[in-house]
């Protein structure tokens, strides 16, 4: 049985316009890297922070939503206030670049308070990412397909994410915490220089 052609080429992103197709593959390259770590990250924290126990996570979490929190309306108000579109872009440029490199700080840490300040910065990254990925993605989603496109771009992410987590733990397993978190910078970077592609359709 051949597949829907609708339903194909949206999920092959076809159908989409240029931006909201960038938009959909950065993110789905970006958080597929960061989906390798999550469901092992508080056995990173256990195996390699000194003192890494359950409270540690905890607040490790903690801190970072609060730093996205009390970061993005500040951003948000910004980004509102600044005519045009091309401040939207380099806010989610430069947060996607810091989103890049926090993976590298993991490889350099051995205690708690190190781990905090991590935390802080990857909330801080997330904060500047949000609100500017989330107001060009409103304005240029193709009219009366609104929820066929945030359909899409939410499956297309959580198929990604589920197929990292689950082979997630087995590159931890065979090559290391370190290389794996060489591979989600690696990973978040390529998703970031995607990004590129877009640049020149803003004024």
């Amino acid at each position: 049985m051949k597949p829907n052609n609708t339903w194909f080429n949206y999920l092959t992103l076809k159908s989409v316009n240029k931006i909201i197709r960038i938009l959909t593959v950065s993110d789905l390259i970006i958080l597929s890297g960061y989906g390798l770590i999550s469901p092992i990250f508080a056995i990173y924290i256990a195996d390699s922070i000194k003192g890494g126990t359950v409270e540690v996570i905890g607040i490790a979490s903690a801190i970072y939503l609060l730093s996205k929190s009390l970061g993005q309306i500040p951003i948000a108000t910004t980004i509102d206030k600044i005519k045009g579109e091309k401040d939207d872009f380099w806010f989610l440029f430069s947060g996607s670049i810091l989103f890049s490199l926090i993976p590298l700080l993991y490889l350099i840490i051995n205690a708690p308070w190190q781990l905090y300040i991590i935390q802080a910065l990857y909330g801080f990254a997330d904060g500047i990412v949000l609100p500017s990925w989330y107001a060009i993605f409103t304005r240029h989603i193709d009219k009366d397909h609104e929820g066929l496109e945030w359909g899409i771009y939410r499956t297309l992410t959580d198929l990604g994410g589920a197929g990292a987590a689950s082979i997630g733990g087995f590159l931890a397993f065979r090559f290391g915490f370190s290389n794996l978190f060489i591979v989600i910078s690696i990973l978040s970077f390529i998703g970031t220089m995607f990004l590129l592609g877009i640049r020149k359709n803003f004024k």
